[in-house]
């Protein structure tokens, strides 16, 4: 028994901070909450999860958290720890900082009060201003910090045009810097975000932690049930576009080259809500297609039914300099189950699924006439649509396995963080 516990003991013990997590939908939410449950299975690491209350994207808490402070529950073997945050519908900046700084707040005084010593407290930005939260917990519990970035704010929100106000941005840009400046190690999801912030913090430690997918779980199947309960026809050729219907997507270039298509048998499936939700119906509307179809968001267990069903996903982005190194994570998915992708993003995401794994088509960010020409190209040309297939699902498997990525994300804590590296 003595020498159970001082096996237990010795355990790295690793806190994930987050204000998204599931049963929250969504690809942050997914992406952290698999790597803690790969971590956790380690025989010789805990991981503990401190988040909100569920609310995103409706922005409304859930039915069994509301009116809660804090919150404790299991969830797939991992211990999570709940705390308030405030939510409203409203697009006002108050309201949405009010949003960050109150989770930030109460997960300070959750994490403080109730939670344990960690070796490791990882902290998920955006929201940049959880930083502050984690790297108090941090000085407090004595725990190393490792600021995870997911998208690079504030430079995002400015030029998505979220954020206008000049102090507003200056202030943020200072706490990025000093965030990065404390933290014992960066990670970024892609090398876009990782070279941009070595450019910065040539000194820091800084890690490429790749999104990925469970390939167990998103595997090929032929099941059409989807297909046939909505009433779409064997031989309708089916575009799914699953995620956030917001400023970042530039969803209406699906609309329009929706507009420009003449086939009967072209159907474009637009899943998932999101700020421009309306505005997207609206437009649709003004446009009077008939071959774009709005769904509302479905449980993640349920998204591998869907992608079944259809033959091609489209993935696109606005055109900004921003995204050149961004990784849409639901491409992951629709490859895992052997479905071609037209993507509408431009640098690090051409380079690895266009150009390197033959596995997508490119058409120009924003140019709707480009998309409906590739549209028709893989609609038409079979050859191409199988030899896209072909290649999809393998190009996933050896490069983006959920498995693999927490396997050397282990060897990099254990090498930085563990007791026995970390003797005087």
């Amino acid at each position: 028994m003595r020498f159970i516990q001082k096996l237990k003991a010795s355990n790295l013990k690793i806190l994930f901070l987050s204000q998204y997590y599931p049963p929250e939908i969504g690809a942050p939410q997914n992406r952290l909450s698999e790597l803690a449950i790969l971590l956790n299975k380690k025989t010789d690491v805990n991981v503990d999860v401190l988040t909100a209350m569920p609310n995103y994207p409706e922005m409304i808490v859930h039915r069994g958290y509301r009116n809660k402070f804090y919150h404790k529950e299991t969830i797939n073997g991992l211990t999570i720890h709940r705390s308030y945050i405030f939510c409203s519908k409203s697009k006002s900046i108050i309201l949405r900082l009010l949003n960050y700084f109150s989770f930030v707040f109460t997960s300070f005084i959750v994490g403080a009060l109730r939670l344990k010593k960690y070796d490791v407290i990882l902290c998920e930005s955006p929201p940049l201003f959880l930083g502050l939260s984690a790297y108090s917990l941090a000085k407090i519990k004595g725990s190393k910090f490792i600021f995870n970035v997911s998208d690079l704010w504030p430079e995002s929100a400015e030029k998505l045009r979220i954020i206008s106000n000049k102090f507003l941005l200056n202030t943020a840009t200072l706490l990025e810097e000093f965030l990065y400046k404390k933290a014992n190690l960066i990670t970024g999801q892609t090398m876009g975000i990782v070279n941009n912030i070595k450019s910065r913090f040539s000194e820091k430690n800084i890690y490429w932690l790749p999104n990925g997918i469970d390939i167990n779980k998103f595997s090929p199947k032929k099941d059409n049930t989807w297909r046939t309960e909505n009433e779409f026809k064997n031989d309708d050729f089916l575009f799914l576009y699953a995620g956030i219907h917001g400023h970042a997507q530039g969803l209406e270039v699906i609309l329009n080259a929706a507009s420009q298509i003449e086939s009967d048998k072209i159907h474009f499936i637009l899943l998932g809500t999101g700020p421009l939700k309306s505005e997207l119906i609206e437009i649709k509307q003004k446009l009077g297609v008939d071959n774009v179809h709005f769904y509302n968001p479905v449980k993640k267990e349920e998204m591998p039914d869907i992608i079944s069903s259809v033959n091609c996903s489209i993935i696109p982005l606005k055109k900004l300099d921003l995204f050149l190194g961004a990784i849409p994570s639901k491409i992951f998915e629709i490859l895992a189950m052997q479905k071609p992708v037209i993507l509408g993003v431009d640098g690090e995401a051409k380079k690895l699924f266009v150009d390197h794994g033959k596995c997508a088509l490119f058409f120009e960010p924003e140019n709707h006439l480009d998309l409906k020409n590739q549209i028709i190209n893989i609609y038409s040309n079979k050859s191409l649509y199988r030899s896209l297939v072909e290649n999809s699902r393998s190009y996933i498997c050896e490069y983006f396995d959920r498995s693999k990525i927490a396997d050397d994300f282990y060897r990099v804590l254990k090498l930085n963080f563990s007791e026995k590296h970390n003797k005087p």
